[in-house]
């Protein structure tokens, strides 16, 4: 397996000072975050707001030769782009991937829809998947892999609704991003499950992981539940099940972190993150 960092979780972090770390720490790869750049809050960097370790979206095709200098001179690949583009925009997509094969690199995330249960899905799901096969088709042209993200609150949230959805598209343009942290908010299921149902699509792994807490009491008595971002030894995640997993399956690709703890400064974070997910895997492949 090669390990990356997915750069929103670098928000105090320059470009330039996110690959000399990266590069230093022994990481084999970056993901760069692409998308329109949210303000500080009290020019406080944070994940979504501030995020100095962003390239903008209205320039990426523009940047892409610099960030593929800046990448290369620091001996990092890029095993994908993290950028915010949805499938109902397809001029954005068609710019993502420009910028995209500039780089160099062989993947890109493009979301689906949203879904928080107040439509119908029925009908949502049959939009996107017409306009994800514009989006395959860009994919092909571009000779690139598109891919969507298991993720809370969308039209993917698990293994089996990603795999539903990509049935309908080539594995070769088109795959998943597994995300076993997200899946904590929602989508659990067995891993393993999961990663059998994916197949083919199964392209890439964000690694993070979360935990539920008490926040409250409803009206009704009943105690309410809220999920929240956890150091990646410390949420619900059984790491461990979760390599073995992908071992069982054969994935040995990129894994690639997304941490959104902050318990820890960030150059440890990176530094422990890393040791504990190789000894890991390690051990998994030995079981």
């Amino acid at each position: 397996m090669q390990f990356a960092v997915f750069t929103v979780g670098l928000p105090e972090f320059t470009p330039q000072q996110a690959v000399a770390a990266l590069h230093q720490l022994g990481y084999d790869g970056i993901e760069w975050r692409v998308t329109a750049q949210q303000p500080a809050v009290d020019d406080q960097p944070s994940f979504w707001t501030g995020n100095r370790c962003t390239w903008p979206f209205h320039s990426f095709v523009a940047d892409a030769s610099e960030i593929r200098s800046l990448t290369e001179q620091a001996s990092l690949q890029m095993p994908s782009v993290g950028t915010y583009v949805t499938c109902d925009d397809i001029e954005a997509v068609e710019r993502a991937m420009q910028g995209v094969v500039q780089l160099g690199a062989p993947r890109l995330r493009i979301n689906v829809p949203r879904y928080d249960g107040t439509t119908a899905y029925r009908p949502l799901y049959e939009r996107a998947v017409g306009q994800y096969h514009e989006v395959a088709a860009l994919a092909q042209q571009y000779h690139v892999q598109a891919l969507i993200e298991m993720h809370h609150g969308s039209l993917t949230p698990s293994a089996s609704a990603a795999a539903h959805f990509l049935s309908n598209f080539d594995p070769r343009y088109v795959g998943a991003i597994h995300d076993a942290g997200n899946m904590v908010y929602e989508g659990y299921e067995q891993y393993r499950l999961g990663l059998e149902m994916l197949g083919p699509y199964l392209a890439h792994v964000h690694l993070k992981n979360a935990r539920w807490q008490s926040t409250g009491t409803r009206p009704d008595g009943s105690t309410i539940w809220d999920a929240q971002w956890a150091p990646i030894t410390q949420g619900i995640v059984d790491m461990g099940a979760l390599f073995r997993a992908l071992h069982s399956v054969g994935y040995d690709g990129w894994v690639s972190f997304e941490d959104f703890s902050t318990e820890q400064p960030l150059l440890e974070r990176l530094r422990d993150n890393l040791a504990y997910v190789k000894r890991v895997a390690q051990q998994a492949r030995e079981e």
